[in-house]
């Protein structure tokens, strides 16, 4: 697609632009007059619109989990840069996007904001089929434009349905959300940080549900006035452009947001019964504004010499937006009064850190880790940011079974003796430590600093107590009770009816079908009448031999007659089969069984291995792999046995290709699925 087919010559913008300021012309109704204003903005921006879908990474009881998800963006560069959600693509590890054209293209993440709740993504546009077409992109307009009434379009792909646009009208310019008493602005939590403090948002009746996330909201314009980030009952909620554009400057200027930060909250001198300024309701310990010497209940009225305004809690983000805008490291004359009198404060702008800390698992251990950064520290009233904080523990490895107890919320000051600071200092220390058998952990759990024993865990190879085969007809059968001869009209008799013959075994080639009803046993009467009756046939083939002819007396139909059969060797259990744990891609299979064959219909030439769990979160659980799939091949090689699957996963973890392609078979039919792993995420274990 060349750009040419969708971006109109500015001549034609603006004679559209006059035609929709001076309303319909003569012979044009207003309803004709709205339809040509929303082609022209459909046509500027849909053919930049994005269908994201991801594989996002989250944490817990221990471990790392990926889930699949998808949301919308927009391209709004010539160079492929796209705006979403950080909540659609702020913890994606993969990220594919899918242009109207159905062209997908896969993208990387620039910069992940979640106190704006947007992410800017690069699509890899070298790896296109024909990387010298342009890519369409869309143009971000000026949100402070709008007015109340104006007509929206929401443009995006709700509930997965690509390639959607609702129209409604601007309800809102400048929507803020306070709680239930009208006296504290709500705050909407996302991954830690608080999202959405910095602007006001932009609220419309555009149609948008879950999939809109991350798509833009356009004016009839065709520009790109907000992201669609939240909404619902009818009601819809945009971050405005002005927004849109701080963070976009910043991620392509700096690869990262910069914000300033003094380190204080403001609620409406409204609330206190004055007219101008902005009360200060708290002062964080330790900030630029505690060692400028501001104070809870100082009420501000200026910045240097631009006057402060927040009589209204609509004001409180204006405020706050021109403090995260001060670059880092500027003195702000603050001028202020106190009980009435006049005051000044020299406050040195800080730089706004992040409240959540990057998050690892380590595997081998069994733990999930978050460092603790200063903000959180400050947030939960901890003596510093040293430690890292534990948020979960897998079961079954040994920080579970440490003594005392060490739980989810615990932060590790030490291991072995050795200081931990941050991630990297608790790594090494694990590491040293892991050499012994045991080693002390000391934590902090509220306000106590404890201390427990960690016992490394030692790998034993299990030992399967595999009994001698039994010997073996292969049918099923049930009691012959009273009631049950009664239905079959075979009063008086005693003995077993045939419920199933199995496949390939000398029950199917000795002649036995479903329905005979077995009366004797090498001449001896079966007595079998009451339900504890059941085992009574296994127990006495089992106590002849493997090889050994037998004899049944058998009423088919209500007629006798005699067959002869040989017993065979039992089939070995799923217990005594070989198994495997795959840990990199955290699924288990294990080479199938007669029974396996049976109970999953397979046909009895097919060879491969059961999939007997695919861990949630894991990759090829992600993948799509299923709990009794029948994995057949992998990248083309046949796994039928485990010395070929450990073969075959082997060159995989040294080679790793971007996909591994799994031939198996599901139910009735064969099928493909395809782990499309991060390696730079996976610990490999040797």
């Amino acid at each position: 697609m060349t750009r040419s087919r969708f971006v109109l010559s500015s001549p034609l913008v603006a004679a559209l632009t006059l035609a929709l300021l001076a309303g319909p012309t003569p012979g044009q109704s207003p309803a004709s007059n709205l339809r040509s204003a929303i082609d022209f903005a459909r046509e500027k921006v849909y053919p930049a619109l994005v269908n994201i879908s991801v594989i996002g990474e989250d944490y817990s009881r221990g471990r790392t989990e990926h889930y699949p998800s998808a949301g919308s963006g927009v391209i709004v560069s010539p160079a492929g840069h796209v705006l979403t959600n950080y909540h659609v693509a702020g913890t994606a590890v993969r990220i594919k996007c899918t242009l109207p054209t159905g062209e997908t293209i896969a993208a990387t993440r620039l910069v992940g904001d979640a106190l704006s709740d947007l992410c800017v993504l690069t699509l890899d546009l070298k790896r296109r089929e024909d990387p010298t077409v342009p890519i369409p992109f869309a143009t971000i307009g000026d949100s402070d434009q709008l007015r109340i009434g104006d007509h929206v379009l929401a443009v995006g792909n709700p509930l997965t349905l690509s390639s959607s646009v609702t129209l409604g009208i601007v309800s809102n310019t400048r929507r803020v959300f306070t709680d239930f008493t009208g006296t504290e602005i709500q705050e909407f939590n996302l991954d830690g940080e608080t999202t959405g403090m910095f602007n006001r948002w932009i609220q419309h009746d555009a149609l948008i549900l879950p999939g809109n996330s991350g798509g833009p909201l356009v004016s009839l314009n065709g520009d790109v006035v907000g992201i669609n980030t939240r909404g619902g009952g009818g009601v819809g909620f945009a971050i405005p452009s002005h927004t849109i554009k701080q963070v976009l400057n910043q991620a392509l200027t700096f690869g990262e947001i910069r914000r300033g930060w003094m380190g204080f909250s403001v609620l409406p001198v409204g609330k206190a019964g004055l007219k101008k300024g902005a009360l200060v309701s708290y002062v964080i310990p330790g900030s630029p504004a505690e060692a400028g010497g501001l104070a809870a209940g100082d009420v501000l009225l200026a910045l240097d010499d631009e006057p402060v305004h927040v009589r209204f809690f609509d004001e409180v983000p204006i405020l706050y937006r021109r403090i995260v805008e001060t670059p880092v490291g500027t003195v702000v004359t603050v001028h202020f009064t106190r009980e009435g009198r006049p005051g000044t404060a020299e406050i040195r702008v800080g730089r706004l850190e992040k409240y959540r800390g990057e998050e690892v698992e380590l595997r081998s251990e069994g733990l999930t880790v978050r460092e603790v950064t200063r903000p959180m520290s400050i947030a939960r009233q901890y003596p510093n940011d040293d430690g890292v904080l534990i948020t979960g523990i897998r079961p079954g490895f040994p920080f579970e079974e440490a003594r005392p107890t060490i739980s989810v919320g615990a932060v590790v000051l030490s291991v072995d003796g050795h200081q931990v600071n941050d991630l990297e200092t608790f790594r090494k220390a694990l590491r040293k430590a892991g050499e012994k058998g045991q080693y002390s952990v000391v934590f902090r759990a509220g306000q106590e600093t404890l201390v427990t024993l960690v016992e490394v865990a030692k790998k034993v190879s299990p030992h399967k107590n595999k009994e001698l085969p039994d010997p073996w007809l292969g049918i099923m059968t049930q009691v012959l009770t009273e009631k049950t001869a009664k239905a079959l009209g075979l009063e008086g008799h005693t003995g077993f009816r045939v419920t199933q013959v199995l496949p390939w075994t000398e029950g199917e080639r000795g002649g036995l079908k479903v329905g005979d009803v077995l009366v004797s046993l090498n001449g001896e009467t079966l007595e079998a009448s009451r339900p504890q009756d059941a085992e009574d046939l296994k127990r006495s083939i089992e106590e002849l031999s493997i090889g050994d002819e037998i004899e049944f007396g058998v009423l088919r139909d209500g007629k006798p007659l005699t067959l002869r059969l040989a017993l065979e060797e039992s089939p070995v259990s799923a217990l005594d089969v070989r198994a495997l744990e795959q840990d990199e891609f955290e699924f288990s299979v294990r080479e199938t069984t007669f029974m396996d064959r049976v109970n999953l219909k397979l046909p009895k030439d097919l060879d491969g291995l059961l999939v007997t769990q695919a861990t949630r979160g894991g990759w090829a659980h992600v993948a799509g792999l299923e709990l009794n799939d029948l994995l057949i091949s992998v990248n083309d090689s046949t796994v039928k046995t485990i010395p070929q699957f450990q073969r075959v996963f082997g060159e995989i973890l040294e080679q790793q290709p971007d996909i591994i392609r799994l031939f198996l078979r599901r139910g009735h039919r064969t099928h493909f699925v395809f782990i499309e792993p991060d390696w730079s995420k996976i610990e490999i274990t040797k």
